[in-house]
């Protein structure tokens, strides 16, 4: 794996410093703290890199880490077949291509002391191919103009484009538990357009800490956005409507509230969790609140020995039995036999309707229709 090294501008965070060109220095004020949720990704990636080492034939020893389980072994196949199959494809444009693992990518031409580790990278006369793991389930991530595949092909460029006649840049995300491969395709000309002329100058904005605040869908994961101002400003324009009920609404206010509620709603709760957690680790006083404990359930102290008890006292009902999880039982049989053996007995209902920005990718329903399946409210 590649050192745990960061640049100040990084590949990953590039879609918030090229939208929010300060945002980068500001997070320098703040700790760097890695989730669950990164830790986790990080221990996928490690995998990964072992699985295609001992693909390509390199030598290379299984990490262990506490997350490893069936579903990361399975997700993690699935992206070295993909990769092998990827490989495959490349042998069409030349005969013996180059497959680079967690590479290091320097891109510092364009962007200040720019660098990035791509996961994997394929090398052939006409197309470069970028692939990027992504572990994480919450977000989907899509390769169309993804700044950090962008970057990383930059990096690739500069190491192999007098080497190889590469005219095409293909880019691929793989998040196997979103269910989402998402490629998207790029003549050089363009890639190295976009970056003289959007890229270099909101990258040299960015390095010196220049330019404004723009609050966005970006914020999501920067240190800084629960005590940005720019951030916090724009949410609380939503206070203009001063709480009125739907009904006292135009459509067009609420259209608007509909653009700007799911990042108020991720900012309020984050706003909540750090003074949560100041109050409980820093002793920090909020005019207005208190700490209390929260609620808990009741639980068994040694399952074993209750159910000694409870069957000596003649009560001999006291287990359940149910089918494991479809996702498990998939696991289990593998996608080949499950769909073999189980396929005519599985069914996926219609989700319930819900509303979507335009650019989800799901089809449109018709509100008519849908409003049968609910029980009308009546005054």
């Amino acid at each position: 794996m590649a050192p745990n090294a960061h640049a100040l501008l990084s590949a990953s965070s590039a879609h918030r410093w090229l939208c929010c060109t300060p945002s980068a220095r500001l997070e320098q004020e703040f700790e760097d703290r890695e989730t669950e949720a990164a830790a986790e990704g990080t221990a996928a990636h490690a995998l990964c890199e072992h699985k295609l080492r001992r693909l390509l034939k390199q030598r290379s020893k299984k990490p262990v880490s506490k997350y490893d389980s069936d579903e990361m072994d399975g997700y993690t196949d699935d992206y070295v077949q993909f990769v092998a199959e990827a490989i495959t494809e490349s042998k069409n444009y030349c005969k013996d291509p180059t497959v680079l693992i967690e590479q290091r990518l320097d891109f510092s031409c364009y962007v200040p002391e720019g660098f990035g580790t791509g996961d994997c990278i394929i090398v052939s006369d006409k197309l470069l191919h970028i692939i990027d793991f992504k572990y994480g389930q919450g977000v989907l991530v899509e390769a169309e103009e993804n700044p950090q595949m962008m970057l990383y092909a930059l990096g690739a460029l500069r190491l192999f484009d007098s080497l190889y006649s590469i005219d095409t840049v293909s880019m691929t995300i793989f998040q196997p538990r979103r269910e989402n491969v998402s490629t998207w395709t790029i003549g050089v000309d363009e890639l190295k357009e976009w970056a003289d002329k959007t890229l270099k100058p909101r990258a040299e904005l960015a390095f010196s800490g220049k330019g404004d605040y723009i609050p966005g869908s970006w914020c999501q994961f920067c240190k800084a956005a629960v005590k940005c101002r720019a951030r916090a400003e724009e949410n609380l324009k939503l206070a203009q409507f001063e709480f009125k009920m739907p009904a006292l609404l135009s459509d067009e206010e609420i259209e608007d509230i509909l653009s700007k509620i799911d990042d108020l709603t991720k900012w309020a709760k984050k706003i909540f969790a750090y003074a949560q957690e100041a109050s409980i680790n820093h002793g920090k006083e909020w005019s207005g609140f208190k700490l209390v404990a929260g609620r808990s359930n009741r639980k068994y102290t040694d399952e074993a020995a209750v159910a000694q008890a409870a069957i000596g006292a003649g009560y001999k009902d006291i287990y359940k039995k149910s089918l494991i999880s479809i996702t498990e039982m998939e696991k289990l049989m593998g996608k080949k036999q499950f769909s073999e053996i189980l396929g005519s007995f599985i069914t996926k209902p219609q989700g319930k309707p819900t509303l979507v920005p335009a650019s989800d990718k799901r089809k449109a329903i018709n509100g008519t229709g849908a409003k049968n399946d609910f029980t009308e409210i009546k005054e």
